[in-house]
C-alpha cells in the first residue's frame, strides 16, 4: 500500500482498520522525509525513536478503531511546545532547553493517535513572510527559487512536498495562509473563539491577532485537525453548499501603494466565475477600507515584537538586526500611537453591515508571487519591509477583525500554484469552509509539487 502522499482521513482510516499499522505509516514518511528534507529545509527538529514508539502504542491501543488521526504523521511549528523538544521562536536568542510538557493542542492530537514527527521552521519571532534561518532556507515545493513563505513556512512545505499530510501552525498576520498559499496548499485561521494563541506570560499574543489553525491538502483533512486541535466536533463534516451564497469578489488592497498582478487578481475572479456557473449570487464589491487600517495594522505588526521580548525574557542584542530594528520601529510607534483594543472593535464593527449582505468575500492570497528563497534574516530591515508590504497585503486585517478565513489553491501561473482567500463573517468557519471545499471540488488539482517523490493525485 503506498502510504506517503494519501490524505489524513485515508491514513487514519486505514490504521483504524488494520489495512496499515501506525508504524509503518510513521516509517514511510521519514524515509520520505531523510530523501527531500536536504532540498526543502522544512524541519529545525525530527523525532524518529519517539515518533516510532508512540506509533507502536497506537498499534497496540484498543481503542485505536476510534482514534480520528490514528497514525497520521504531523509536524509542529517551532512555536508550540512539544515535550522534550526545545521552542525556539525561530530565534537563537531564545532558550535551547526542551519543553517539559506538551502544549494543549498538541496533547489533544497525540490523544487522537497524531504522530508528531518534528518541529518545523519559521521565522524569527514569526514576524516576518519567509522561513529562513542560519541554518536553512524553507523553500516552495512547487517553485525552489521562491520562499515557502512565512512565518509558518516549514510547515506547509513539509505539507506540500508529502513528508505530512497535517501541519499545526498559527496566524497572527497571515502566518497560515501565507506559506499554505506559497506552497499550494489549504491553510485556515479560525476567528474568535477558536484557539486563541497566548504569549510566555499568557497575555493574548499579538494583542489577540493570533490563532493556531491547520495546513493541510484538502479542506476535509484541515477541517479535522482544526475540530480535534479545539476538542470540539463542530466542522469535521464539512456542510455542502445546498443553498446558494452570495459572494463577495474583490481584489482592492488597503495598503497605500501596493498594486496587484493580473494573475493574481484574476484568481480572484475566476473563484467567482466558478461560484456564479454553479448557481450563486456574485458580485464585484469592496469591503469598506479605510486610510486608517494600514497603520493599525503596523502598529500591532511592530509592537507584538516587543510584547515577545519581553515575554520570552530575550536579550534585543541577540536578535537579528532586521527584528531588532522592527523592535525599534514597534517601540516608537508605541510612543506616538501605542495599539488601543478600540481600533478592532471599530472595525469589526464597520463590516458587520458588509457580512450582513454578503456570505463570504473572496480576495486573492498575494498581490505577487513570494520572495525568493535567499536569506532573508542577512538581509536590512527596510529590504524586508518592502517585500512583506508590497506581496502580502491581504490577510492581516482579517486578524485584526478576527473573523474565520481560509486559503485554497485554485490556479497556476507559471508553475506556481495562485490561491484565493475566503473570509466569513463572525463564527462562520462551517461556511468559509464549505465555500473552500465547493471550488476544490470545481477545480481538481495535484495535492502535491511535482518532483518530490509523491504520487500526484
Amino acid at each position: 500500500m503506498e502510504l506517503v502522499g494519501r490524505t489524513a482521513i485515508d491514513l487514519a482510516a486505514a490504521v483504524r482498520a488494520g489495512h496499515a499499522s501506525a508504524t509503518e505509516v510513521v516509517r514511510a514518511h521519514f524515509d520520505h522525509l531523510a530523501a527531500v528534507e536536504h532540498r526543502l529545509g522544512a524541519f529545525v527538529t525530527t523525532r524518529r525513536r519517539e515518533a516510532l514508539a508512540e506509533a507502536e502504542a497506537v498499534d497496540a491501543a484498543d481503542d485505536r478503531d476510534r482514534l480520528p488521526l490514528a497514525g497520521v504523521p504531523v509536524a509542529v511549528k517551532d512555536v508550540i511546545d512539544v515535550a522534550g523538544q526545545p521552542t525556539r521562536h525561530g530565534s537563537t536568542a531564545t532558550t535551547a532547553d526542551p519543553a517539559a510538557d506538551d502544549h494543549e493542542i498538541v496533547a489533544r492530537l497525540k490523544s487522537a493517535g497524531a504522530i508528531i514527527i518534528g518541529k518545523t521552521r519559521c521565522s524569527e519571532l514569526s514576524v516576518w513572510g519567509t522561513s529562513d534561518d542560519p541554518d536553512g532556507i524553507a523553500i516552495s515545493p512547487w517553485d525552489p527559487t521562491r520562499s515557502a513563505g512565512g512565518s509558518s513556512g516549514g510547515s506547509a512545505a513539509a505539507v506540500a512536498s508529502g513528508i505530512v499530510p497535517l501541519a499545526l501552525a498559527s496566524d497572527g498576520f497571515g502566518s497560515i495562509r501565507i506559506p499554505a498559499a506559497a506552497c499550494g496548499a489549504i491553510g485556515m485561521r479560525p476567528g474568535g473563539g477558536w484557539l486563541p494563541v497566548e504569549d510566555a506570560v499568557g497575555e493574548p499574543h499579538w494583542f489577540g491577532m493570533s490563532r493556531y489553525g491547520p495546513i493541510a491538502t484538502t479542506v476535509a483533512d484541515a477541517a479535522l485537525l482544526m475540530d480535534v486541535m479545539a476538542g470540539r466536533d463542530t466542522v469535521r463534516e464539512v456542510a455542502p453548499l445546498d443553498t446558494p451564497i452570495k459572494a463577495a469578489v474583490s481584489w482592492k488592497v488597503a495598503a497605500p501603494g501596493v498594486g496587484v498582478t493580473g494573475a493574481w487578481r484574476e484568481a480572484a475572479l475566476e473563484a467567482g466565475r466558478l461560484l456564479h456557473h454553479a448557481g450563486h449570487t456574485v458580485v464585484h464589491e469592496d469591503p469598506p477600507y479605510d486610510r486608517g487600517l494600514a497603520q493599525t495594522v503596523i502598529g500591532r505588526w511592530t509592537q507584538g515584537v516587543g510584547a515577545d521580548v519581553a515575554a520570552l525574557d530575550l536579550d534585543p542584542d541577540e536578535l537579528q538586526p532586521r527584528t531588532r530594528a522592527h523592535l525599534a520601529a514597534g517601540e516608537r510607534l508605541a510612543k506616538a500611537r501605542p495599539v488601543d483594543d478600540a481600533d478592532a472593535v471599530s472595525w469589526r464593527e464597520h463590516l458587520e453591515p458588509f457580512f450582513a449582505d454578503h456570505d463570504v468575500l473572496i480576495t486573492p492570497t498575494f498581490a505577487r508571487s513570494q520572495p525568493a528563497a535567499t536569506t532573508w534574516h542577512e538581509r536590512p530591515w527596510a529590504a524586508n519591509i518592502a517585500s512583506n508590504y508590497s506581496t502580502y497585503p491581504y490577510c492581516a486585517l482579517w486578524n485584526l477583525a478576527d473573523l474565520p478565513a481560509i486559503v485554497v489553491p485554485l490556479w497556476q501561473d507559471g508553475g506556481r500554484p495562485l490561491s484565493v482567500q475566503i473570509i466569513a463573517g463572525p463564527g462562520h468557519e462551517r461556511r468559509a469552509l464549505a465555500v473552500a471545499a465547493k471550488l476544490e471540488a470545481l477545480v481538481p488539482r495535484a495535492r502535491h509539487a511535482p518532483g518530490w517523490g509523491v504520487p500526484i493525485a
